[in-house]
Order: structure tokens, then C-alpha cells, then sequence
């Protein structure tokens, strides 16, 4: 029988066979790093011990290119693979590609492309899929884990006020349906505040809230409970608060205290809506731009908060501005604190705190302009009435004094003007007139009205269009260049000394993750006919 060829010489044929390299060779051999490695996240290589993976070259010099999956003890180094068995990997989506993809993948995937066009489409997928990491994490700071949270539920069930140390004498908030009071719980060996909410007589709104999902604008109960009021808690207005009793009359009115339900909530409201805006009439007047900006931002939370309990068709949001509560954001740090935060203008999350039972579904549109609306607001309202108390609440926040009588025209043509202070004053009126169109069929939705604070906030604004007319073509090119510009923003911040994202910053992320071209178009003609 002939001997077979030398190795070497088949060695030499499979190597030809393969890709070149490129500029990367030159730095084979060379005990220095190449100037680039600095900056790429090679992905982990195969363990050793895997069955078939090389072993004659060392992890470092071993190319980009290698084959995903190493030859089997039945093929030799000389037979070529067949090109129609090879078990490929799957091309990566734009959501997973990163700035450590092996070039190996990148380069099939630049050969499928074939032309600019498709590159443009993987960088604007791949845009897409990071914005919607961000916003995932902001969320989880704002927030925090749902597996943290998990643990907090089960650590506090079955604890009463014993488990708890109360930080506060007086409530740091008081809502039009419950008290809040500060207090301590020990936790991990860290000590974390949560708020007590002692709700109100004749609230109906417990079942409701505990079934309703986690949600940014939506207030969260990790615990409840049913106890005696501790005696160092006077409920503001109780008979306790007008007389209070010696020192050693204290068990005795302890035994007297009612037996009350108590939630316990992992956000500390320190301030109901109503309060800010009753608080906030001379910032209005001094600083307009920002503190209607601000009212954008807190209008924009409602809305979200309304949409995720439409989508859960169990509670609906009681819109009252004293029923909506504001939390604290994490503190910025000193350099990220600017002219808003210096004038008490810091955003806040904005949290629906109160609900009621949705029982019947959405009523069909009615063409009767005569009818009783406030008949319908007096008793638990209707999924439609959403798109009232929103309307209503623009009103509010404007420190304009309007009557749901007067808002849909019934008493007077004249709706009350809200002053042009600002350049969001135009369009958060429209938005109202929007609302409360006295056709329901001619009333935009919730979803709808959260399109157009959007675009309010972070535009397109009207001038886009002064110089080219408004198309999809447009719009699309609008949208491409903003997500970019705003993925270089972060990335600026982080390589400065601006701190971490914040609430408004999230926000503007679920803007430009989800916004589409043809969304857009709606949103403006509707905003600026």
C-alpha cells in the first residue's frame, strides 16, 4: 500500500483553505497586547477538557475565526468538512450583539447584509435593544429587583406592629383615603424605611390595589396587617389628638384603640399632588418653562400608571389630586443637581394610590351631548371617565379653577384659558380640549394623550416641519438620529461626572424604545392641527 503524504503538507493545505486573518496576524508571536484588545470583551473560549477541542494551541493565538465546534476523533485534519453537514451557530440577533462579538460572527453576518442599507438596519436594531436594556435597569434602581421584593413580601408575612419601629410621631403624609407613617424594619442587617398606610374609614379600594401588578406608578403594598394603632400614633383629628390622656391612663387607651388594617408599602410619600400644586403657585409664576416641563412629567406618569391598569381591566385609578402621591427620587449627586433642583422643581415619582372596581366594560360611544357626567363621577366611575379626571387634572396642575360643568360646556361655552406661560402651555391645553370633547367619539384616549406629552417633552416640535413637510420618510429619520444622539448622551454621562439616570431620563427611554413613524404622525396631527 502507498504511504500516505507527510502531515506537514496537509497541514499547509488546510491552513490555505481557511480565511485569512487580516491585520490581526501581525500580532501573533508578539509578547505585547495589540493595540486594540484593550477595548474588545473576547467571549470565554470552550473549558480544556471539552471532548475534541484543540489542545496544540494556546487560547490566545488561537484565531477569531476557529470553527465554533471542533473536529471530531472521526475526521482527520486533512479531510475538508462538508459544507452542507456543518453544524453552524446561529447568526446573532441585533439584540444580542455587543461590542465583544467575535468577528467571526460579525463577519457572517456583514456577508448576508450586502449592502449599507442592511448594515444601517442592524445598528438602528441593535440602537432598539439597548435602549431597552437602560431602561430595564433604570427601572430596577427606581424600583428596585422583583426578586428583592419577593423576599421582603414573605420576610413580612405574619409580622404585626411589634416587628416595627416607629420613626415618626406625626404622619409624613396624609391622602384623601389613608395616613402615612414612617417606620423601621430590619432587613439583611441594614435598616429599611417603609411607609404604614393606616387607610381611612369606608375604603374600598384594599381588594383592588393588592391584584393589580407591579408598576412604576403604581403604589406597591409588600405587607398587611390587622392591629391595634401603637400609642405613640395619633391619627390627626381622632378624639385621642384633641385630649390625650395622662401617662398612666396609656394602657387603658390602648384597650380602647380601634383594631385597624394596616399596608405596608416600600415608597415613603412625602406629599400628595394636591398639596404640591396648592404649594406651588409662585414657582408657576417665577419659573413657568420648568414648572409646566415638571407638570409634563408628573402628567406623564398618570398616564402610564391609567394604561397599565386598563391592561389589567381589575381597578381603575381614583384621579383626585389628593389620592396621588409623590416619593422621593434617589438623590442626584451635587453636579447633577441643576436650576430645577435648586428651585424645588426635582422630579418625583408620582404614584396612584387609590382604586376603584372596574365591573362593566367600556361603554360604546354616545352621540348625546346632554349627558349627566357628573352623575357618573359621583358613584364609582366607569373605565371612560379615565380620560375626564385627566382632562380634569391638566386643569389643576395649571392653577386653573375650571368645574367639570364648565370643562364640557355645559354651563357656559366659554372654557376658562390657560394662560401661554411656556412653550408646553399651548399644547398642554390642547391636550385638555382633547379630553374633554363633550363627543366621546371625538375624545383621545389615555394611550393616546401619554403619545402626546411625548412629544411635548422631547418633541418632534412643530418646527421640524416649517422647512420640509411632514412625511414617514421624515418622521423615520427623526426618530433614527434622536435614539443615537441620545445613546451618545448616556455615554457621555457615564464617562463624566454626571451621576446615574434618573426618573426623567427612564422616561425618555420607554419614549424612544417604543415610538414608531406612523405613531408619530398621528400624535402631531392631532396635536398640531
Amino acid at each position: 500500500d502507498p504511504l500516505p503524504p507527510p502531515l506537514p503538507k496537509k497541514q499547509l493545505q488546510r491552513a490555505e483553505s481557511l480565511p485569512e486573518q487580516g491585520p490581526s496576524q501581525h500580532c501573533r508571536g508578539d509578547p505585547t497586547p495589540c493595540a486594540g484588545s484593550i477595548l474588545y470583551s473576547i467571549p470565554p473560549l470552550p473549558p480544556p477538557h471539552e471532548e475534541g477541542a484543540p489542545t496544540s494551541m494556546p487560547p490566545r493565538d488561537r484565531p477569531s475565526w476557529a470553527p465554533k465546534k471542533p473536529l471530531t476523533k472521526s475526521q482527520s485534519l486533512g479531510e475538508p468538512v462538508a459544507r452542507s453537514s456543518p453544524q453552524k451557530a446561529p447568526l446573532p440577533s441585533p439584540a444580542e450583539l455587543t461590542f465583544g462579538t467575535a468577528d467571526g460572527e460579525l463577519g457572517q453576518l456583514l456577508q448576508l447584509l450586502e449592502s449599507p442599507a442592511g448594515v444601517s438596519g442592524v445598528v438602528l436594531g441593535c440602537q432598539a435593544a439597548t435602549l431597552a436594556r437602560l431602561s430595564a435597569r433604570i427601572q430596577e434602581k427606581l424600583m428596585g429587583s422583583e426578586k428583592r421584593q419577593q423576599l421582603l413580601e414573605a420576610e413580612l408575612a405574619g409580622k404585626s406592629w411589634a416587628a416595627f419601629s416607629v420613626l415618626d410621631r406625626e404622619p409624613c403624609c396624609e391622602s384623601g383615603d389613608a395616613w402615612y407613617f414612617r417606620v423601621g424594619f430590619a432587613f439583611e442587617q441594614r435598616q429599611l424605611v417603609f411607609a404604614a398606610k393606616v387607610p381611612k374609614p369606608c375604603c374600598a379600594s384594599l381588594g383592588v390595589q393588592s391584584c393589580l401588578g407591579a408598576h412604576c406608578s403604581i403604589q406597591r403594598l409588600i405587607g398587611r396587617f390587622t392591629d391595634r394603632l401603637p400609642w405613640e400614633l395619633v391619627l390627626p383629628g381622632s378624639p385621642e389628638e384633641q385630649s390625650q390622656p395622662p401617662s398612666g391612663e396609656e394602657p387603658a387607651r390602648l384597650a380602647t384603640c380601634p383594631v385597624l388594617q394596616v399596608l405596608i408599602s416600600p415608597e415613603v410619600p412625602y406629599q400628595t399632588l394636591a398639596g404640591f400644586v396648592k404649594g406651588s403657585h409662585g414657582l408657576h409664576r417665577t419659573s413657568p418653562g420648568h414648572y409646566e416641563r415638571l407638570a409634563c412629567l408628573l402628567l406623564l406618569q398618570v398616564c402610564t400608571g391609567l394604561e397599565h391598569l386598563q391592561l389589567q381591566n381589575e381597578g381603575q385609578g381614583d384621579l383626585r389630586p389628593e389620592n396621588l402621591l409623590l416619593v422621593r427620587c434617589p438623590c442626584p449627586p451635587q453636579s447633577q443637581q441643576g436650576k430645577e433642583a435648586s428651585l424645588g422643581l426635582s422630579l418625583p415619582r408620582l404614584l396612584i394610590s387609590s382604586f376603584f372596581k372596574v365591573k362593566d366594560k367600556r361603554r360604546p360611544c354616545s352621540t348625546n351631548q346632554e349627558w349627566d357626567w357628573t352623575e357618573g363621577l359621583a358613584t364609582p366611575p366607569s373605565p371612560l371617565a379615565d380620560e375626564l379626571n385627566l382632562g380634569m387634572l391638566i386643569y389643576q396642575i395649571l392653577h386653573v379653577d375650571i368645574s367639570l360643568e364648565h370643562a364640557l360646556g355645559f354651563r357656559s361655552n366659554r372654557v376658562p384659558e390657560i394662560p401661554s406661560l411656556s412653550i408646553y402651555s399651548a399644547g398642554l391645553k390642547r391636550l385638555a380640549m382633547l379630553l374633554l370633547h363633550r363627543d366621546p367619539c371625538k375624545r383621545v384616549s389615555v394611550e393616546q394623550a401619554r403619545s402626546i406629552l411625548q412629544v411635548l417633552l422631547w418633541g418632534p416640535r412643530q418646527e421640524l416641519f416649517a422647512r420640509s413637510k411632514k412625511t414617514l420618510t421624515l418622521l423615520r429619520s427623526w426618530v433614527e438620529v434622536k435614539r443615537a444622539l441620545l445613546l451618545l448622551k448616556f455615554a457621555e454621562n457615564s464617562a463624566g461626572v454626571v451621576g446615574s439616570p434618573c426618573l426623567e431620563e427612564w422616561l425618555c427611554c420607554q419614549y424612544f424604545k417604543e415610538v414608531t413613524e406612523h405613531a408619530l404622525y398621528q400624535v402631531t396631527q392631532a396635536l398640531y392641527a
